[in-house]
């Protein structure tokens, strides 16, 4: 692939990192679809009630930066997949615990090798010294806004 000159690169950082993103999402959307059968968000879920079991409906809503509704609707199709389990905290019948089931499990394993080669896609692109300042410059958009 042949790398522009700086001269000829759009500097319009807002609008490039919003291009950026939305390219990315959409490619690894279809790559998730195609090999997994679930979307990048729901790959997220699952992702993260691996590593938190039992975790609450509400809690999952704030690390994929969703609404109640959109979490709803998300654990509602995962369930309708035998992707996720619901059930009703013993102590707050209001209170919505989560977990992953076996076939969700499964495509959790199935998507930590396609990360892998996402993320070597990166590495193999650039130096250590340009990721550093990447991630850098990422983690300040995080931790500024």
């Amino acid at each position: 692939m042949r790398k522009q000159s700086p001269k000829s690169q759009d500097k319009r950082m807002f609008f490039l990192l919003n291009l950026a993103q939305k390219k990315l999402f959409k490619h690894v959307d279809s790559v998730c679809e195609a090999e997994l059968g679930a979307s990048v968000t729901q790959m997220a879920a699952l992702m993260y009630l691996a590593k938190a079991p039992g975790c609450l409906q509400k809690d999952l809503a704030a690390v994929l930066d969703l609404n109640k509704s959109a979490v709803t609707g998300l654990i509602t199709r995962m369930e309708k997949n035998a992707l996720v389990t619901r059930t009703v905290h013993e102590h707050d019948g209001r209170a919505v615990l989560l977990n992953v089931t076996p076939d969700g499990l499964s495509k959790v394993t199935r998507l930590l090798p396609m990360i892998e080669t996402l993320n070597n896609e990166f590495t193999d692109e650039f130096s250590e010294q340009e990721l550093a300042t990447v991630l850098r410059f990422l983690n300040f958009i995080l931790q500024k806004f």
